[in-house]
């Protein structure tokens, strides 16, 4: 069986058109789910991942919208003699087959991590020389979701190294989700857009609210400092092509207040939702925060246009994001570590997009107005809106024209 599954591979890896491209259809909106590596690193097993599953089912954020459940790093056992990868048969006794179907039956979508070099970043197998082995298994397997790193990477072409792997996922002809995970380092923005269907744009994310660990090398970075790094890339995101601001570390140490703020701040970037906390112990807090539908729905707004720092003062920015059917979502980010008190005149402080071609005209339109978190409407653009926003916190709104 084995010699005749080779077979088929080398028949449909020489068979591949010369013109390839990712699959379409794919991440209309900016994929949600869950991922291993920020809460648990190399620590990843059967059971927890089961377990993982099941939470995300009577939890409610498979309700909410979380469908991938992604196994980072360190899944992996030794190519076989044909130089097919095999899960760790101590962690993974089942196989990746079994997991898939499982996760399957739950009505979830099985997601699997690789890298471009010859090693992972946890120093396990890697892809590279084995591409179209790899995508056929992951095929086999029923994987939906491929998360792609850049280590020990030597020197490559990550523009040649990810389409060959774009291109070995096509040849094998399930639809699976290409996350490349670049970190940014070659702007991938510029060239990723017909390669994968999201791609990373910072290194790792940071357990903190404005810092930077560095490592030499390379750093991991706060909330605030991959905000900053955001800015100026809204115009490569879309449907079927987002910007990455890498997983959430939403119940991993920060306090509620830098959780919401980063979490709202995710949904008006139109990232990726990738939650990265145990999902089987999370608080209750945390569950709100990451199961807020009218936030998920800023987020995952058919439109998918990345928002902008449209007004800033001290501390205190004032971003926008045009919605679907004339809708706007403000998030007013507190950064600092004080309270801000607020006074916003609409009619003073129009919002021009030149970007979208859209205008947040208060002027000769009046919007009602919805706080996000407190799920309560709070009047219309036509009075100015006063509140106090808590350090490290935001007020989002969602405006919605008037009509008459």
């Amino acid at each position: 069986m084995k010699v005749l599954f080779l077979f088929v591979l080398l028949v449909f890896a020489s068979s591949v058109p010369i013109y390839s491209q990712k699959f379409e259809n794919l991440a209309a909106t900016p994929p949600m789910g869950w991922n291993s590596w920020n809460g648990f690193g190399c620590n990843v097993d059967e059971k927890m991942i089961r377990g993982t599953a099941d939470a995300l089912v009577s939890s409610g954020m498979k309700d909410a919208g979380y469908q991938y459940v992604v196994i980072d790093d360190c899944w992996h056992g030794e190519r076989d003699t044909q130089g097919f990868i095999r899960p760790d048969e101590t962690r993974f006794p089942s196989g990746m087959k079994a997991l898939g179907d499982y996760i399957h039956s739950k009505g979830l979508k099985l997601g699997i991590y690789s890298d471009v070099g010859t090693k992972t970043c946890g120093g396990l197998p890697g892809s590279r020389g084995h591409e179209y082995q790899d995508a056929m298994t992951y095929s086999s397997w029923g994987v939906d979701y491929l998360k792609y790193d850049w280590c020990n990477s030597g020197g490559l072409n990550p523009v040649g190294a990810y389409t060959t792997m774009r291109d070995a996922l096509r040849a094998a002809g399930r639809p699976i989700v290409f996350s490349i995970c670049e970190w940014g380092d070659t702007k991938p923005w510029e060239w990723a857009k017909d390669v994968g269907h999201l791609w990373r744009t910072t290194g790792d994310i940071a357990r903190c609210w404005d810092c930077e660990e560095n490592h030499g090398t390379w750093s991991r970075w706060g909330v605030l400092r991959i905000i900053d790094k955001e800015k100026p890339l809204r115009s490569f995101a879309g449907p079927g092509h987002w910007n990455d601001a890498d997983m959430l570390q939403v119940g991993n140490g920060m306090t509620v207040s830098e959780d919401r703020s980063h979490f709202s701040m995710w949904a008006m970037l139109s990232a990726p939702l990738m939650a990265g906390n145990d999902i089987t112990k999370m608080t209750g807090e945390t569950r709100r925060i990451l199961t807020n539908k009218e936030i998920l729905a800023i987020d995952q707004d058919p439109l998918g246009i990345q928002a902008f720092p449209a007004l800033s003062e001290g501390g205190l920015e004032v971003w926008a994001k045009p919605l679907s059917k004339e809708a706007w979502a403000i998030c007013f980010l507190n950064r600092g570590n004080t309270p801000v008190d607020i006074n916003f005149n609409w009619k003073e402080n129009t919002i021009d997009d030149a970007f979208s071609n859209r205008k947040l005209d208060t002027l000769t339109a009046t919007y009602k107005i919805h706080d996000l978190w407190a799920e309560k409407e709070i009047g219309t653009t036509n009075t100015p809106l006063s509140s106090r926003i808590p350090s490290r916190d935001v007020l989002v709104v969602k405006l919605e024209k008037v009509t008459h």
